[in-house]
């Protein structure tokens, strides 16, 4: 078998071998995320609450000036939309470097990376998969958003997609960067509340900045070092057809950064991800 391995790395690997894995990956996070219906349904229930009861309740305190990309002002609920949509996306994230705790633990990981395709790239498969069921929970509250008057410009629906990706690709590998140093699936919870939480309140998803920056300056600088604020904001824009191109560059580039210290963190010879045999990837 070893011999097989090392003639298939000598040679490399076609397309249609690479493409073969990146659908089987693909696939079996589209079942899993079927068979856990619980996880579509509470994706949702979150915004929906921040949209239908706390934008109720801010509406008329917190004002909305006319800030890019609108050209008007705007109700509360329609600020607050593209955060919420980046919040899917941050929470979606962070559930699918669960799962890989959870595979880690069951074992489920070693087939995974032991394939003798890159592990970069399988790694990049697993986040992919990850994005591509973030685009459906972030359209499906879209479509009941819709209902709530939440209507951006047609066109906006496929502007914003490009945003979504890439957006989901720096959160997905930011939480693949965090599950690699996580040895027990109890310790998740505890980590992610120190990584959603202030992620999300210290950016611009429920106020604009410059209200932040009449509060308090420091909190303002916090915000504008924040890679969700850049997120949350290439959304907004690219909902109505605009690119912020300091959170285009900012998004990209923790992307980047994240993937690659993911990959690194997951190799067993240097990485965070280096386990005894309790782990059951030894």
């Amino acid at each position: 078998m070893s011999s097989i391995t090392t003639r298939e790395a000598q040679r490399g690997f076609s397309a249609a071998e690479y493409m073969t894995c990146l659908t089987g990956i693909v696939w079996r996070e589209g079942l899993r995320f079927l068979h856990q219906r619980e996880r579509f349904v509470s994706a949702l229930v979150r915004p929906l609450v921040w949209l239908f009861i706390f934008a109720a309740g801010f509406r008329q305190v917190l004002g909305i000036s006319i800030i890019p990309p609108y050209e008007t002002y705007i109700l509360y609920e329609v600020f607050i939309a593209p955060g919420l949509m980046a919040m899917i996306q941050l929470f979606n994230g962070m559930q699918s470097s669960l799962s890989m705790v959870y595979d880690r633990e069951m074992g489920n990981m070693r087939t995974l990376l032991v394939s003798p395709l890159p592990r970069g790239y399988l790694l990049f498969c697993k986040l992919l998969a990850g994005t591509a069921v973030s685009l459906l929970q972030v359209y499906a509250f879209l479509l009941i958003a819709w209902f709530w008057d939440i209507t951006p410009p047609l066109s906006g629906y496929l502007t914003v997609l490009p945003a979504l990706i890439l957006s989901g690709l720096m959160l997905g590998s930011l939480g693949m960067l965090i599950s690699s140093g996580i040895k027990q699936l109890e310790n998740f919870a505890g980590v992610m509340n120190f990584v959603i939480f202030p992620m999300f309140f210290a950016s611009s998803a429920l106020y604009p900045l410059w209200r932040v920056q009449e509060g308090s300056p420091y909190l303002y600088y916090v915000c504008e070092a924040n890679p969700f604020t850049h997120a949350v904001e290439l959304i907004r824009f690219a909902l109505y057809g605009q690119i912020n191109w300091i959170s285009l560059a900012v998004v990209a580039t923790c992307t980047i950064v994240f993937m690659i210290g993911a990959i690194l963190a997951y190799d067993p010879s240097r990485g965070l991800a280096r386990r005894g045999p309790a782990g059951g990837e030894g």
